[in-house]
């Protein structure tokens, strides 16, 4: 079970969301709060593996909650205004869900932190007298420069590489987004992916995404978008390049 906590000082978002969590049958509800500064105390004492937290709050908003935070937790933020979903990735939040919260778009984060959950588990359950790879010896193998070779759900995955969409960073996890709309989650790190697609159609975008620039539909304001529901920022690092490259191989009109 995946022990969680909810915090919203609005009563009525807090009981729909302590709801969908009774409604999933591998989370379990260890406390609800309605300000984050109760919640701070609880979460440092007890046992939690997961936050699903309101960013606008009195007293301490959730982005501040989680910056104060001592030790990983999974995060999903909570919150009626869309402008906050970069600065809730920048701190690594498994999931942002946009008020008012739909049981299926609840369900879909559900499922996210229940994957990343188990890659913990798995991680932590190897020998202890093994020790940790570095990030020379985690290899991908590219037979053929069409397919990549990845460790998801305790088997090899061969993942063909034109099919990725983008690739996003979580820590110490890779979510590779399909074409298909499937999502292969992954125990590696950004950069040991990035030599391997960047030599092709791909491109670092911001320091947690590589993105195929041939599935990109749009792009304005700083964001690439990829079709109506999927949209990715582009870095101040990142911005020079992506600009020169559309320049380069568009003719824009």
């Amino acid at each position: 079970m995946i022990k969680c906590v909810t915090i919203d000082d609005e009563p009525l978002a807090l009981k729909q969301l302590n709801k969908y969590v009774s409604q999933v049958p591998f989370l379990e509800l260890v406390g609800s709060f309605t300000n984050a500064i109760e919640a701070s105390a609880f979460v440092s004492s007890e046992a939690v593996d997961l936050i699903f937290v309101d960013i606008n709050m009195p007293d301490l908003n959730g982005l501040d909650f989680v910056r104060s935070l001592i030790g990983r937790k999974m995060v999903v933020f909570t919150t009626a205004y869309s402008e906050y979903a970069i600065e809730s990735y920048k701190l690594d939040a498994v999931d942002y869900l946009l008020k008012p919260i739909s049981f299926s778009d609840f369900l879909r984060a559900a499922n996210k932190v229940h994957r990343q959950f188990e890659l913990q588990q798995s991680a932590a359950a190897q020998p202890s007298t093994t020790e940790p790879e570095s990030d020379e010896e985690v290899t991908i193998t590219s037979e053929n420069k069409e397919y990549i070779s990845v460790k998801a759900d305790h088997k090899v995955m061969l993942v063909k590489i034109s099919d990725i969409d983008y690739v996003e960073s979580e820590s110490e996890y890779l979510r590779l987004h399909m074409n298909t709309g499937e999502v292969v989650m992954t125990l590696l790190r950004l950069k040991n992916i990035e030599p391997i697609l960047t030599a092709g159609d791909f491109m670092r975008i911001h320091r947690s995404y590589i993105v195929n620039l041939k599935h990109i539909k749009a792009f304005a304001k700083g964001r690439v978008f990829l079709n109506d529901d999927v949209s990715l920022p582009v870095g101040d690092n990142y911005r020079d390049a992506f600009n020169n490259y559309i320049e380069k191989v568009y003719l824009n009109l």
